[in-house]
């Protein structure tokens, strides 16, 4: 009974440390460059196509890192490569402080998007299997979790630093030294341990034909989310009726998407994994359009709830539904998945800010962005009957 007792807390342990590192690694890796991308171009004088660039970079090196996760070029502990890259992801981030050329800013990007896919991919593989095997698969939406509080983390630490006068350097050497704080947390709620050998096979991800579908709109989805999530800051910013609401929009997000993982996996239990998804990318597809179209403190708030109640609730049972899909190892199916949600990213923000620079809005790149949305959606009901 005693080594039960002491056995028990283990599984949500192992879901706080996939918490711990998704908030590090995606959570500010990541998404900490849309609150201080306004801070950047007002300093640097960068057009919103080289500030959608640089975005883009970081989403290419995303899409580089899915790739070889889903190689034998990465063999070995999956915790090993685990903490690799959250170290990889939190000295990329600090970096970005000293960084003076534009070229440096790229290959950082890129770097910190190789690393942010890795963590993802083999936290997600790593942390899932283990609750799997303990019979604690629900504790998966802590897991997921870790975004929206890494997202709303974020958001804290760029508007005090804003408050007390601190420029754009200072938010990254901030971010930087939050993720590598995170790194030994995650060190000590994940253990080591022997993992049984196993070997990936090429056709993991072609184990239901169905799966086609669900992985492109998957990949719709990376393009649907990313211009409003890598924008947003940057609209209410330019915006003198809504500029005061830029410390408050950021942290919005990340709140509403902290629970939006258990909130979507209960209604993915309901009514079925691609439905939900399909039904959240209907509703994400609303707060983009009201981005655009509805240019007021509660259309902006409005599209900021809807963002971060949906994307990672997305993600979650993008994830979750490609795993049953897959035989053996889960790493394969993760990575393709992860690959397809990065060439979307890739696309959206070079895009949006190319297109911004020849209109001076964002309403064409969002609207496109909801109807891509709206067409994941359709796809992903093609896939129902497989992974409800």
């Amino acid at each position: 009974m005693r080594r039960a007792a002491h056995e028990a807390p283990r599984p949500l342990s192992l879901a706080l440390g996939g918490l711990v590192a998704l908030a590090a690694a995606v959570g500010i890796g990541r998404f900490v460059y849309t609150p201080i991308l306004p801070l950047m171009v007002e300093d640097l004088g960068m057009t919103k196509a080289a500030a959608g660039f640089l975005a883009s970079a970081n989403f290419a090196g995303y899409l580089t890192g899915a790739l070889l996760a889903a190689t034998p070029i990465v063999p070995g502990s999956r915790r090993r490569w685990l903490i690799l890259a959250l170290t990889v992801s939190a000295l990329t981030t600090g970096a970005m402080a000293v960084a003076s050329s534009n070229m440096a800013f790229l290959a950082l990007r890129f770097a910190g998007g190789v690393a942010s896919a890795f963590v993802l991919v083999f936290a997600s593989a790593l942390v899932l299997d283990r609750l799997s095997a303990a019979g604690r698969s629900d504790l998966s939406a802590v897991h997921f979790a870790g975004v929206g509080v890494g997202i709303a983390l974020s958001a804290v630490l760029v508007s005090s630093l804003t408050a007390w006068d601190g420029g754009w350097r200072s938010h990254w050497l901030a971010g930087g030294l939050t993720s590598a704080l995170a790194l030994g947390i995650v060190a000590g709620l994940i253990p080591d341990r022997v993992e049984p050998v196993t070997v990936m096979t090429s056709h993991a991800s072609r184990a239901n034909p169905r799966l086609a579908a669900f992985v492109v709109a998957y990949g719709l989805f990376g393009f649907g989310y990313v211009i409003t999530a890598t924008f947003l800051v940057a609209i209410v910013r330019g915006s003198d009726q809504m500029r005061s609401f830029e410390p408050l929009v950021w942290l919005v997000v990340g709140l509403t998407a902290a629970p939006s993982v258990a909130l979507w996996t209960s209604v993915g239990d309901k009514i079925g994994i691609a439905r939900a998804f399909a039904l959240a990318c209907g509703i994400e597809a609303v707060g983009v359009a009201s981005s655009v179209l509805w240019l007021a403190p509660s259309g902006v708030l409005l599209a900021a709830a809807l963002l971060g109640g949906t994307f990672m609730g997305i993600t979650a049972l993008g994830l979750v539904g490609a795993r049953r899909l897959s035989r053996g190892d889960p790493r394969h199916t993760l990575a393709v998945m992860t690959a397809a949600f990065g060439l979307g990213q890739i696309v959206g923000p070079t895009f949006a800010g190319v297109v911004y620079d020849a209109t001076g809005t964002f309403l064409v790149p969002s609207l496109t962005a909801a109807s891509a949305l709206s067409v994941g959606a359709l796809l992903a009901i093609v896939g129902s009957a497989e992974t409800s």
